[in-house]
């Protein structure tokens, strides 16, 4: 178990851990209380920050900046890396080739912008209600479909991150999502179905135009998921709390 949740924080964090048997996909039960501790973290920021009187929408803009020092911006440049790739060319060969260059397009870069101004907006909402602690869930839902996606889709590429970390046994999908579920029912309550509900309906469509597109997944692809997940998890937590 330690060195699944070792290699979890390796994989999904840029947190220092200390030296462990590398379990690859193996270890994709442990990624939901990877984002639990993330969002932990987060909560934790939160309070300090609205108790020493900084606005909401401040302490918002400090919650998304602690994420992406804790993950090296790993799912945001997934996210824009996918946008440029399924909707910036014509061909399977081509939109494989976009996602894997690292320079950022016009979809990439509206992407980030969308999806980062729709996480704020939300935490601005939550954090003024007072539901900071709630971002633990948030955590742990939207690392949960990355695992489900490497399990149901092939990969597309044949190399990188993701075929290099495998494909993850389904028992261990299974548990990773049942452990996220009862994350969620603790520390969201009566949002966490809703959660739940939309995060795997974003998460679906992604996956329907991921295999249209280049024919399965990628680590781009999954990182995406993560940022979709994310924002409806926060979406709903936000209709909740307005």
């Amino acid at each position: 178990m330690w060195d699944d949740l070792a290699s979890g924080f390796a994989l999904l964090t840029r947190l220092p851990m200390p030296d462990h048997r590398g379990t690859g996909a193996a270890s994709a039960w442990a990624w939901p209380l990877v984002g639990a501790a993330l969002g932990a973290l987060a909560a934790a920021l939160a309070g300090i920050a609205l108790w020493l009187g900084f606005t909401p929408g401040v302490t918002a803009a400090m919650v998304l900046a602690l994420g992406a020092i804790l993950t090296g911006g790993l799912h945001e440049d997934g996210l824009s890396d996918t946008a440029d790739g399924l909707f910036g060319a014509w061909t399977r060969e081509r939109r494989l080739e976009i996602m894997k260059d690292s320079r950022v397009g016009s979809y990439g870069v509206l992407a980030l912008l969308l999806v980062t101004l729709a996480r704020w907006s939300a935490l601005v909402t939550i954090l003024a209600a007072g539901e900071i602690w709630a971002l633990v869930a948030v955590g742990a839902l939207a690392r949960s479909p990355m695992a489900a996606l490497m399990a149901g889709l092939p990969n597309a590429r044949g190399t990188g991150l993701s075929h290099a970390t495998g494909r993850p046994p389904r028992d261990r999908v299974l548990a990773g999502i049942g452990i996220a579920v009862l994350i969620a029912l603790i520390f969201a309550g009566a949002a966490a179905l809703p959660m739940v509900a939309l995060a795997a309906l974003a998460v679906l469509w992604l996956a329907r135009l991921a295999l249209r597109r280049i024919g399965g997944q990628t680590g781009d692809i999954l990182g995406a998921a993560e940022q979709l997940a994310e924002v409806a998890c926060l979406a709903v937590l936000a209709a909740s709390a307005g």
